[in-house]
């Protein structure tokens, strides 16, 4: 891997939270971040506070504006996937879809498509996933039937393990690791207390396992992993299941415009 501090990293949704707590220990440790946020004024405040000089402002709930951010971006060493909702009503995106898979995923799958070619290599990808994982159906994708906000959360985070186990197979001779992980279980965020959860860890320590799958040596070549925290952790049994990653790599191509 490049040294942190010759690096241009992204990470989605770092202007609070979780992210910004990533975005700040790389930013100490050398590295060039990209804060993103969707709310100018905010992302401008956490860029200060983090040091970084580098502000991307774009509401993933637009696919316009997932296309916007990354036709911002040259060049990139690594991306953090990590921005995320929970929608405790059913909600739909601008492009008509539902909110919690389409910013928590899809959104992630267009801008890693898009910035594929900016990637330098050796390069990593880390979505930010989950533990709670719910089974995809493929028949209500947008879950018209019965929706209930965790559900809805646990299928998009499945949804980001499927891409990532489908994404390390392809990516052939490239040398770019993608991964993903549970940081921590209920972290103190404004998402966790706005889901009516009472916290049972800290963004550092979520945080700390993020960072270590972006910048530890020890992990260079590792890709198509699920971690728990800092430990390899198995997942959702459909995330094993070829067709099913298949499945959703089509259905998100066409989604998402690029098919």
């Amino acid at each position: 891997m490049r040294p942190l501090e010759h690096q241009t990293i992204l990470v989605t949704g770092s202007s609070d939270g979780h992210g910004k707590r990533v975005a700040q220990e790389l930013a100490a440790r050398g590295a060039t971040v990209l804060v993103h946020g969707r709310d100018r004024e905010k992302t401008e405040a956490a860029a200060r506070e983090i040091g970084s000089e580098q502000v991307r402002i774009a509401d993933l709930a637009s696919l316009d504006e997932v296309r916007r951010l990354a036709g911002e971006i040259d060049t990139l060493d690594s991306l953090v996937n990590n921005a995320g909702i929970i929608s405790l009503e059913r909600g739909e995106s601008a492009d008509g879809y539902e909110l919690t898979f389409a910013v928590n995923y899809l959104s992630h799958f267009l801008l890693t498509q898009l910035l594929m070619p900016r990637l330098r290599e050796p390069s990593r990808i880390v979505n930010v996933s989950s533990i709670g994982q719910e089974r995809l159906d493929f028949d209500d994708l947008m879950f018209e039937r019965d929706y209930n906000f965790f559900g809805a959360y646990a299928r998009s985070k499945l949804a980001q393990v499927l891409f990532t186990f489908e994404l390390a197979e392809r990516l052939g001779d490239r040398d770019i690791t993608v991964n993903a992980l549970h940081p921590a279980t209920l972290m103190d965020t404004k998402m966790v207390s706005g889901g009516g959860a009472g916290p049972q860890s800290s963004v550092e320590e979520g945080a700390e396992a993020t960072v270590r799958l972006v910048a530890d040596p020890e992990l260079d070549g590792a890709s198509g992993r699920f971690f728990d925290g800092r430990r390899e952790s198995g997942t959702h049994r459909q995330a094993n299941d070829g067709e099913a990653r298949r499945r959703l790599w089509d259905e998100s191509e066409r989604l998402a415009g690029l098919a």
